[in-house]
């Protein structure tokens, strides 16, 4: 798989998923920049992966803030001159039950959950219309297919939301030769999944494979979508779950 030499932004670098993309991309020959509002981990990242030979930069980046995304594109082009691959990786899933859910906690998580992923994707869409490339792979979930399993029913109306959003937005860039399609990992071995989850166990045991995912594992799928290789595939959800749900 080649990004060689291609700039890309990915959200929620810090941690997880997004640091193992970040990674996986950096090591094809990308210039990556890792978007946080953690911007000391950030840097961290950004560090680690320029001592290994790669280039990196370090922003912070509020998702969940139209006018803050569309400064990080903007950031980004005028730094590295072009912006070719957005991940959509940002996220956050409070365990909370539906009789304790509160308005302020629902407007959060839309906001940096699925709010970001619009936004974000237009602005980097229209810097990606100069050069009539680009790709872009939003983070969805199995939990967006079945539902949630553990006090997630809005975080999994957030992902539902995004495989929608990138069918949408799919049909309308493709004239561009902008690629937009979506990951939904299922249970993977991060914070997210494994903190205050009760039915965790039983759950794994629902996986064909039973394990969770190492986060290097939904990377490679991520960054294959963002390749020269992938081509032909626009709109399209690619499920990376241990066969615990099969579309």
């Amino acid at each position: 798989m080649s990004v060689q030499d291609r700039v890309a932004i990915v959200t929620g670098a810090a941690h997880g998923i997004g640091e193992a993309t970040a990674g996986v991309l950096s090591g094809q020959g990308a210039t990556v920049a890792i978007a946080d509002i953690d911007l000391s981990a950030a840097q961290i990242v950004a560090e680690q992966l320029n001592a290994g030979g790669g280039h990196a930069r370090a922003y912070l980046c509020d998702v969940a803030k139209p006018a803050a995304v569309a400064q990080l594109v903007q950031e980004v082009v005028n730094d590295c001159g072009r912006l070719d691959i957005l991940v959509n990786n940002a996220a956050i899933c409070p365990r909370i039950a539906i009789t304790d859910m509160t308005e302020e906690w629902f407007d959060r998580i839309v906001d940096i959950n699925m709010k970001s992923v619009f936004f974000l994707t237009r602005a980097a869409a229209e810097a990606m219309k100069v050069r009539g490339w680009g790709r872009v792979v939003n983070i969805s979930s199995t939990g967006g297919r079945v539902g949630g399993v553990y006090n997630s029913t809005v975080y999994s109306g957030t992902k539902a939301a995004i495989i929608a959003i990138t069918k949408t937005m799919a049909r309308e860039y493709a004239a561009f030769g902008i690629l937009i399609n979506s990951v939904a990992p299922g249970a993977v071995d991060t914070p997210m999944m494994t903190k205050g989850n009760a039915t965790l166990e039983s759950y794994i045991q629902t996986v064909p494979l039973r394990r969770l995912a190492q986060p290097i594992e939904v990377a490679h799928s991520i960054a294959h979508l963002c390749s020269d290789e992938t081509t032909w595939v626009t709109g399209a959800t690619l499920d990376v779950n241990g066969g615990v749900v099969m579309v």
